[in-house]
């Protein structure tokens, strides 16, 4: 025998809201998946109040195998594996995917091609939102594979007219290494937070109107205080757009 669930009229329209399931594939690291998990939530309670919270899955893959693969350029293999953790994903539930990174968003389309569901790309509600304040010119920080390939650059250029541009080489060296040695294990110095600023002036003074924290630990060391123009954090950006995402049923 199967029991019939009653609703209430409020409950009828509670439960009908059609609220997506977000599929969250990170781990790349996990300081920067956490507040993925928190501002989606808080922005799911902003819209509907209440108890309400998100519906999501989450696949946390060990970071330790993915930097290996990157930093031996690798990249095949690890799009390899994150399509087969996207899968699992699309298994479980998930209507959506977000993938809470900058840099493995170059084999997003190794991604896309393993699943029929699609993929919230963390460029292009970045660039919706620059777009949005006016600004053509903007600097990126971001690991070194995102600032010098052009995977990232160049979907911000054709999709949204921007231009992009990085910091000189030695620059990009001193960001990259603050993030794999320092931001991903969780360490935030003063030392490395007046270096980004210095970086960030520079930026500004070859013509940033505004500067993308390309890599979704950044905003542990530099927030908007530290900046005289707009910085835009992805990932913040990105899990907002999520949770919208799903909201819109």
């Amino acid at each position: 025998m199967v029991a019939k669930l009653v609703f209430t009229t409020r409950e009828r329209s509670v439960f009908s809201y059609g609220m997506k399931t977000i599929g969250l594939l990170g781990g790349m690291s996990w300081e920067s998946t956490v507040p993925y998990y928190r501002i989606i939530n808080e922005v799911v309670r902003e819209k509907l109040g209440g108890l309400h919270s998100a519906k999501a899955i989450l696949y946390s893959v060990d970071f330790h195998d993915v930097e290996r693969l990157q930093h031996s350029a690798r990249w095949e293999e690890a799009g390899e594996l994150l399509a087969a953790s996207a899968q699992a994903l699309q298994r479980s539930g998930a209507d959506f995917l977000v993938l809470c990174t900058n840099t493995m968003h170059k084999v997003a389309a190794a991604i896309e091609g393993a699943v029929s569901i699609p993929l919230l790309h963390i460029a292009d509600p970045t660039g919706t939102r620059i777009a949005r304040a006016g600004f053509k010119t903007v600097g990126l920080l971001a690991t070194r594979f995102t600032m010098e390939q052009d995977f990232y650059r160049r979907r911000l250029q054709e999709k949204f007219g921007l231009t992009v541009i990085t910091p000189d080489e030695s620059d990009r060296e001193i960001v990259h290494r603050v993030i794999y040695e320092e931001l991903c294990l969780g360490r935030v110095t003063e030392s490395s937070r007046e270096q980004y600023q210095r970086i960030i002036v520079q930026l500004i003074e070859q013509g940033a109107e505004a500067v993308i924290l390309g890599c979704t630990e950044i905003a542990m060391l530099v927030g908007q205080q530290h900046s005289t123009v707009p910085l835009f954090d992805t990932a913040a950006i990105h899990a907002r757009a999520a949770a919208e995402h799903a909201l819109a049923g």
